[in-house]
């Protein structure tokens, strides 16, 4: 019997581990424990992603909540390390670049057990990122690194690893995107908004999502975002699902007259939504005209959806979604943002390319190589 144990604790995660699970239960000699660190606890940034995404009931959830970095990374690795203890898994699994992904991984290499990073080799080149420290401390410290794009393969060989650690697979957050759209499809959100009637032709509108610290933290660059978004929502509604420490901040800094104060009618201006579930964020995505985000996620998200994507921010860890897909980075100053908004609006929709591998298989070559590797460490 195969004993893999896989840790999720942000809402990123949930969407790369779902069709994981789901291989995962298709061999009998594999026993799989998922574990909840419990990183992301409200029930809008977590809950109700488990039951979008038909996700089982975490086997452990060390419900650790929020705190700084430092304190949350030592208190995952604190209530993990009994847990890795006790069930003894030949491998666990990491996914992603959050807090909950190396202290995981930290505490499993110190017990002696291998780590397989999903999602490894992407890189911001931008230390001042936490995800960036994250996600290249995770890399080193593991075992087998499955690679989302070809930038990874590069990053990681230049960084010394070894080419058989490196595993080009895809992106399992595409296949669980490929998974899950024609259900999403379904949603009534864009009736409830008004953007839809009784499931015909769309309204024209965008999307916006802000959460990075460097964004919504500094009451300057927030500010001169949301102008810059609000100008735009003159010409094209801008819906706007706020993360709870982004609406915090709106409100903390006097920013809410940027946001319009109705969230059920649509019409000129940001409206504000209340945080999404997956399905109904997938179904806006999917019919927006523009999406404007801080997201390395809905980077790729878009790029799968044809959907054009600006990216507020002056770097990204995902290129192959410029060099491939819809995606332009165009940072944080207002007049950027302005002028290349415009310029795809004024331009007729086009295709985009998919990266290579994208193709909704990346969890079955994954799980394929695990089998593989840990067959080859009992023999």
């Amino acid at each position: 019997m195969i004993k893999l144990l896989s840790v999720v604790g942000a809402r990123p995660n949930f969407m790369k581990i779902a069709p994981l699970v789901d291989e995962l239960k298709k061999f009998p000699t594999i026993e799989h424990c998922l574990v909840h660190s419990g990183q992301h606890y409200d029930e809008l940034l977590s809950g109700n992603f488990f039951s979008d995404l038909g996700l089982p009931v975490p086997d452990v959830n060390l419900h650790t909540g929020s705190a700084s970095h430092a304190v949350q990374t030592a208190e995952i690795m604190k209530r993990i390390e009994p847990v890795l203890i006790d069930y003894r898994p030949h491998m666990v699994l990491v996914v992603g670049d959050v807090n909950s992904t190396i202290a995981a991984a930290l505490t499993a290499v110190k017990l002696g057990i291998g780590v397989a990073h999903i999602e490894a080799g992407l890189r911001s080149f931008d230390m001042s990122m936490p995800e960036e420290i994250n996600r290249k401390l995770t890399d080193t410290i593991s075992s087998l690194l499955f690679v989302t794009e070809q930038s990874g393969v590069e990053n990681l060989k230049h960084e010394g690893v070894p080419a058989e650690k490196i595993f080009l697979v895809g992106n399992v957050m595409i296949d669980c995107l490929l998974r899950h759209r024609e259900m999403a499809a379904r949603s009534s959100l864009l009736d409830q908004l008004g953007l839809r009637h009784n499931g015909s032709g769309c309204l024209p509108y965008g999307v916006l999502t802000l959460h990075r610290p460097s964004n919504v933290d500094d009451p300057k660059t927030l500010e001169g975002i949301l102008s810059a978004v609000s100008t735009l929502a003159l010409d094209l509604p801008i819906l706007f699902p706020v993360h709870p420490r982004t609406r915090k901040n709106i409100e903390s800094f006097g920013l809410h007259r940027y946001l319009n104060k109705a969230e059920t009618a649509i019409g000129a201006g940001i409206t504000p939504l209340d945080p999404l579930g997956y399905l109904d964020f997938l179904s806006l995505n999917d019919r927006a005209r523009l999406v404007l985000t801080d997201s390395g996620g809905i980077q790729e998200e878009t790029t799968a959806l044809g959907v054009p994507c600006l990216t507020l921010r002056e770097n990204t860890e995902r290129p192959a979604t410029v060099e491939h897909g819809s995606n332009q980075v165009v940072g944080v100053d207002s007049n950027r943002i302005l002028a290349a908004a415009r310029s795809i609006l004024q331009e007729p929709t086009r295709q985009f390319q998919v990266p290579p591998l994208w193709d909704g298989k990346a969890a079955p070559r994954i799980v394929a190589i695990l089998r593989d590797y840990v067959a080859l460490g009992a023999s």
